[in-house]
């Protein structure tokens, strides 16, 4: 999630469990150790992709913040003990304020190495876009009560029920991604189609509609279906262009995004370049992390060794104004083949 949306997590988790003791302090404490496992973003792995695909790796692994939590608590034991609290109940606020920003973002599509050093595939539930106002305002407001009106009491009464409704949202989000998976799966089957794999996330900004990405061979599909739906999803084939993946066999950013990915790529030769697309973030023909892998050397392909992330348009206002109109009338679709063509001009 973002880094606002973090803070103010962290902050609500240690004012719930400290800010009887440490005041207002705790909505400080709490939002600089929220917004700690992202300041990996500062390290430069070597290119792009491996920019993309550390990211969110040794920093968000339960492991190695599990750990952090221990040697923060002794260092507040030692240096500035505090008597009204035990080192457990420190170590349980400090622990949890780490965990809950890595398991929030696991939530999202961009995949969190949960488990780092082990080499699994990163963990992407995918039931909530990165920014997300209905998740981050009821926090917003818990800090904001809390920082006006104290954290008085055994459990400061704002900052927990803000944990408790943003909790409860993301369990909406999950049953929304269920309901998404179930009406996709009767329309595949409808159609006699085993895929691949199905990667199923919300569109920008709300969790009421959701996209479907059904990865078929060289082909893909994707639908759109909302809460509102009274018909089954249309299916939209795409070409994905699978055959040119055999020309980047020898390159190790092209494995490390396959895996960082679980294979939900677009492939495109365009003005002698394959480029290579997550598709799983962004919208349909705005994807922000898109990659040159090869060059035509003559007659064949070389691979560019030192890779750079392309430069990403972010969509229009008037794309927004249609995906939210989407949201209520299932028809007319949006055209999402016109919008995924939109990769080829780029």
């Amino acid at each position: 999630m973002d880094s606002i949306t973090q803070a103010l997590l962290g902050a609500s988790v240690q004012a719930s469990l400290l800010g009887r003791w440490q005041g207002r302090k705790a909505l400080l404490y709490g939002a600089m150790l929220g917004t700690l496992p992202d300041l990996d973003v500062v390290i430069n792995y070597g290119d792009a992709v491996a920019n993309m695909t550390y990211h969110r790796g040794f920093s968000h692994s339960l492991f190695v913040l599990s750990l952090v939590a221990v040697v923060l608590t002794w260092l507040a034991r030692r240096i500035r003990p505090h008597p009204d609290y035990s080192a457990m109940r420190l170590f349980f606020t400090l622990w949890l304020v780490l965990i809950t920003h890595v398991t929030l973002d696991a939530f999202t599509s961009y995949g969190t190495q949960l488990f780092w050093p082990l080499q699994t595939t990163p963990v992407a539930w995918s039931s909530v876009f990165i920014i997300d106002p209905l998740y981050s305002v009821p926090l917003l407001l818990g800090v904001l009560a809390g920082a006006i009106l104290g954290l008085q009491g055994r459990t400061p009464r704002w900052p927990a029920l803000a944990l408790l409704l943003s909790s409860l949202y993301l369990g909406f989000t999950l049953a929304g991604k269920q309901m998404t998976e179930n009406r996709v799966e009767t329309a595949l089957a409808s159609m006699s189609i085993q895929p691949e794999r199905t990667f199923i996330t919300p569109t920008p900004f709300n969790s009421l509609l959701w996209r479907a990405i059904v990865v078929d061979g060289d082909d893909y599909y994707e639908t759109l279906v909302s809460w509102f739906d009274n018909s089954p999803p249309q299916l939209v084939r795409l070409p994905r262009s699978a055959e040119l993946a055999n020309l980047l066999a020898d390159s190790p950013q092209h494995a490390r995004l396959r895996w960082f990915s679980n294979g939900v790529l677009r492939y495109d030769e365009v003005n002698d370049q394959i480029l290579v697309t997550d598709l799983r973030l962004g919208m349909t023909g705005f994807h922000p992390f898109r990659f040159a892998l090869a060059e035509r050397n003559g007659e064949s392909w070389r691979l560019i060794p030192h890779v750079e992330r392309l430069p990403a348009e972010r969509g229009d206002l008037d794309r927004l104004k249609q995906i939210w109109q989407r949201i209520w009338q299932q028809h007319p679709g949006l055209p999402l083949a016109e919008w995924a063509a939109d990769l080829d001009k780029r």
